[in-house]
């Protein structure tokens, strides 16, 4: 090799080191930046054309080798709209171009420092806007694929369409009539139901306003509860429980003892309330257990179903209510009080509410509460896998590019995670980058002392010459 090369050959290692040092300037320089993957430096060496017996070591070139599959550090910011992945994945973005315009360039980041800008999109703090799928909170499904956009609207309220109750009556109830000496179980013969064979609840019996009085000192309170009615306004029902037949083994057929439940059409529950029979006889055999009328629907688990037709409280129409009483929910026992002990009771309606906070799960679900204290799913950041993750092209913003060599993008984590409240650090070693730094130094230094000693042997040449 002559002392010409020498001096490119030197030239080349110079060259390379140099691309060396500002990759490792640049991973010093974002070690703090979040998501940032740190580009490690490939030599290889370039030979020339030359026979086995005149091989000599020739030029070196400097590549860049990318660690996008590198996981960095989770986190905690206490932001709850920022996000991490842990796993192999990347968020999808793009750049904004305008006012509600986007560049429909995608991007791809590990960035998750996601934040609401004014208009209510995700941004992340490189300016990148999170792309995904946006919710309906009502319903669950999707209203539209782009940017995720967090609007502070409200929830609106569901209308109460089922009560779980479950409860036991007592064998021998402790009536306000029973304490003062009365023995006849209930005296309003037109409003109670005492048949169980009804295909069809019977609503029609209702409790005289003359009479209410007499209903109240006959009857135990039962459970009440807040319902909503259509767009979740909220009405407060009240019921009560009434024993109207004992248990006959005597008869033919024996009876069973049955009992009526009522509720109020006003929420004040006053005396000249309009009671309302829920139109269902509820029979117990002579164990206690409840017995299902033939209106009811029995579930495979034991569970029963009632419908309260047009269950209306203080004009407020909650249309048709389902009565859900678990397997053995009901019963018939003997207790000290004589009173009516509830054990279970929820519905299923809520008021309307507004956006209080929102969190993000696991799947990259972004879930809001609401100031009625639901939570809906309001949206899903889109993520994207690639067979080659290390091949994508790098852009601005910690952002990356689908090349060919990276394969299409794959939706979905892919056995990742994301976690909420957290984002993922810079996978650059500041104490491994000063190793480098102090290496390529030194090889650097070496190249420049290898082109000076050509230099030299050039001019001691030229001397020669003359």
């Amino acid at each position: 090799m002559s002392i010409s090369t020498a001096l490119l050959t030197a030239f080349s290692g110079m060259k390379a080191q140099s691309y060396a040092m500002a990759n490792i300037s640049g991973n010093i320089a974002n070690t703090q930046t979040p998501g940032y993957k740190y580009v490690d430096t490939s030599f290889s060496d370039l030979i020339s054309s030359q026979t086995r017996k005149q091989a000599v070591a020739g030029s070196v070139v400097a590549e860049a080798r990318f660690t996008n599959s590198v996981q960095g550090a989770l986190r905690a910011t206490g932001t709850s709209t920022n996000m991490a992945i842990n796993g192999p994945a990347f968020f999808s973005v793009q750049q904004k171009t305008g006012d509600s315009k986007f560049s429909g360039v995608p991007l791809y980041t590990r960035r998750g420092d996601f934040t609401i800008d004014k208009d209510g999109y995700l941004m992340n703090g490189a300016d990148l806007y999170l792309f995904g799928t946006n919710l309906d909170p009502a319903t669950g499904s999707a209203v539209s694929s782009g940017p995720i956009r967090i609007n502070n609207s409200n929830m609106p309220g569901r209308q109460t369409t089922r009560i779980d109750y479950g409860a036991n009556l007592p064998k021998a109830p402790v009536t306000t009539a029973g304490s003062a000496g009365d023995s006849t179980p209930y005296a309003v013969a037109t409003a109670i139901v005492t048949d169980p064979t009804l295909a069809t609840p019977d609503t029609s019996k209702k409790v005289p306003a003359a009479q209410a009085q007499s209903f109240l000192d006959k009857s135990l309170p039962g459970p009440s509860l807040t319902m909503y009615g259509a767009g979740g306004t909220p009405v407060s029902v009240s019921t009560r429980w009434a024993k109207v037949q004992d248990a006959n083994a005597a008869a033919t057929p024996p009876k069973n003892a049955t009992w009526n439940l009522f509720y109020a059409s006003s929420s004040t529950g006053s005396k000249a309330s309009d009671w309302t029979n829920v139109g269902h006889a509820f029979a117990f055999d002579g164990a206690g257990k409840f017995v299902p009328p033939a209106a009811a629907v029995v579930a495979g688990d034991g569970s029963v179903a009632l419908k309260i037709p047009q269950l209306t409280v203080d004009g407020v129409n909650s249309g048709d209510v389902t009565l859900s009483i678990g397997s053995g929910g009901l019963t018939q026992l003997a207790t000290s009080s004589g009173a009516v002990t509830t054990n279970t009771l929820a519905q299923d309606g809520y008021p309307a509410g507004s956006l209080k906070s929102l969190s993000v799960t696991s799947e990259g679900t972004i879930v809001g509460t609401f100031t009625n204290d639901m939570t809906a799913a309001v949206a899903v950041a889109g993520v994207a896998n690639f067979a080659n993750p290390n091949a994508l092209k790098p852009a601005s913003g910690g952002s990356y590019e689908q090349t060919r060599d990276s394969g299409p993008p794959i939706a979905g984590l892919n056995g990742a995670t994301i976690v909420g409240g957290n984002v993922e650090a810079s996978n650059s070693d500041v104490a491994g980058e000063f190793s480098k730094l102090i290496a390529t130094q030194q090889a650097y230094s070496a190249n420049v002392k290898v082109m000076t000693t050509s230099q030299q042997m050039m001019s001691d040449l030229l001397n020669a010459i003359r």
